[in-house]
Parts: structure tokens; sequence; C-alpha cells
């Protein structure tokens, strides 16, 4: 059986008319990142995977060798044992780095018109590829430090420190500024004591939580996330957790029904295409960096 195309005529024109979202995941930012190489802490090769870290925090907190190792169970561990500062200070360390640009976040930089960027990184790449090409774009982060309550930091263009804002309040006009929204929080190269990070199992339940109330989300998202396509990269449906906020966008944002989206993802398994299949997804199997490739090559 030959191996479906995504429609890019479809996807190009929709990123530079504003009608779709990328979404980008775990996967987005480890570039072409050879399939042997490994993760270690301080070397800026490559970010490091959801099993990568979770092995490094496991090791660091001694981690019972009779639990699955999954990154939200193994953080709350190193939360427990250490301290959610302790936590925190690893997590900085860890993504205060300059990681290489991939491809990805490079083209998209490159698009001339306002987009909104979802991730679901704690790392900058995006920012970064932004900042590269002199592009302006501001910066919404969901946060997890009790201080800051149900708000999000809202960072505008040049500006030196970020505003606290209820989401409900938050004020952008989307039709002319790109947005990069980092919905499971960030790391602050700047200040460390701004880091945002959803990575525990508290951490997903009170985000959750926060869905649910309306409080996680800023309303000015929620016609969009209605109305737009949504362009996965990087995401797989193995994380329950990630399919349940793909639940609750669907249903308490009340997303437009028969509105189809993609997902770039290499290798998905059976399971991984009947749960894509089931939001009405569209997955095709192939590295990012080839579907960008052949995306750059259709723009000339």
């Amino acid at each position: 059986m030959s191996q479906l195309t995504p429609p890019y005529p479809l996807i190009l024109d929709g990123l530079k008319q504003g009608r779709v979202i990328p979404f980008l995941g775990a996967g987005a930012s480890l570039g072409s990142r050879a399939s042997d190489a490994e993760w270690e802490k301080y070397l800026v090769s490559c970010v490091p995977t959801a099993n990568e870290l979770a092995k490094y925090l496991a090791k660091q907190a001694v981690f019972p060798s009779d639990e699955s190792p999954d990154l939200t169970k193994v953080a709350q561990y190193f939360g427990v044992v250490g301290g959610r500062g302790a936590l925190e200070q690893e997590l900085h360390s860890i993504f205060d780095c300059d990681f290489p640009l991939t491809s990805l976040h490079t083209f998209l930089a490159e698009i001339p018109s306002p987009l909104l960027i979802v991730t679901t990184n704690y790392d900058d790449l995006i920012e970064r590829a932004f900042k590269a090409k002199g592009r302006s774009y501001d910066v919404v982060i969901h946060t997890t430090n009790p201080k800051f309550g149900d708000r999000v930091l809202w960072w505008q263009h040049d500006a030196t420190e970020p505003q606290v804002v209820i989401p409900q309040k938050l004020d952008i006009d989307l039709s002319r500024t790109t947005v990069i929204y980092k919905m499971h929080g960030a790391v602050d190269r700047f200040d460390r004591g701004r880091d945002q990070y959803v990575i525990t199992e508290d951490d997903y339940v009170d985000f959750l939580a926060r869905m649910i109330k309306n409080k996680a989300i800023p309303s000015i998202f929620a016609e969009p996330f209605q109305t737009k396509h949504f362009l996965f990269l990087g995401y797989g449906l193995r994380d329950w957790n990630w399919r349940v906020v793909l639940n609750r966008i669907e249903k308490d944002l009340r997303r437009h029904k028969k509105l189809n989206s993609w997902a770039i993802q290499k290798e998905p398994s059976s399971l991984e295409k009947k749960l894509w299949e089931r939001r009405e997804v569209n997955v095709y199997d192939m590295t990012i960096d080839d579907f960008v490739k052949e995306l750059q090559s259709r723009q000339t």
C-alpha cells in the first residue's frame, strides 16, 4: 500500500494565511539528530528527549528501580525527595543552553504573516529562530509558580520584563502579532526565578483543573482553537497527558467538527494512528526535516 502524501500546498497556504496553528512537541526540537546520538548534560549538540530527561532525573533522585520511569512520575518523585526548587534548578541547568536551531524553527520564523504557535517544550529554540530572522513576536507562558496564581506571563516584543496577566484579560491583536504560546511553561534564560514547568503529575493535574475552570488557556486563543487547522509536529499519542489536553481543547473550547488537521510523526504505532484518526487528524509517517524540506521546495 502506497504511503499517503501530506497536502503540502494546503498546509503551506494555510500557514501563510494564518489558518493553521503549528503545535510543537518534544520531537520538534530534535531536528536532524542522529538516531544513535546520546544527550549528555552541558553538551549543546542536542536537546534531551523525554526518556533521556527522565533517565537523568531518575539517576539524580535514585528513583525506585521497580517503578516505570515515566517523566511525570520521575519528576514528581524528584520533587518529593529533593524539593521543587531543586527540580527547577536541574531543569534550568539543562535548558539554559543554546541548542542548535532546527530547520523547522527557522522555516516558521521565515513565514511573513503573523502566526499563533503553540509549544509544550521548555527550550527557547523557536524564540531564538525568530530573533535570528529579526522577526517580532510576543510570548505567553503558562505559570506553575503558586505566587502567580491562575495567571500567565506575557512577554511583549522587546519588553524587559513580563507582565503577569489573568488569562481572560490578555489583549493581543492576533491578526498583527505572532504569538508563541508556551502551554507547559518555559525556561527563562534571564531570571531562573521566572522558570515555569508543567512536568510533574501534580503539575498536570493543576493544568487540567485550570482548563476545566477556563483559567489555563487565554480566552483570545479560543476562537483560533475552534476554527483553525492544527499542525502537530513532534508529538506522539502514547502520552495520556497530552491526549487529555487535546480532549479538553476539543470539548471545552467546542472545536468545530469536521475540521481536519495534520500530524507529522515518524513511524507511528497502529494505536497512535487510530487515536489521531479519532480526532480527525491525518497522520503522515515521515521525519519533520523531510516535511519541512518539501514545504521549502514549494515556496519557490
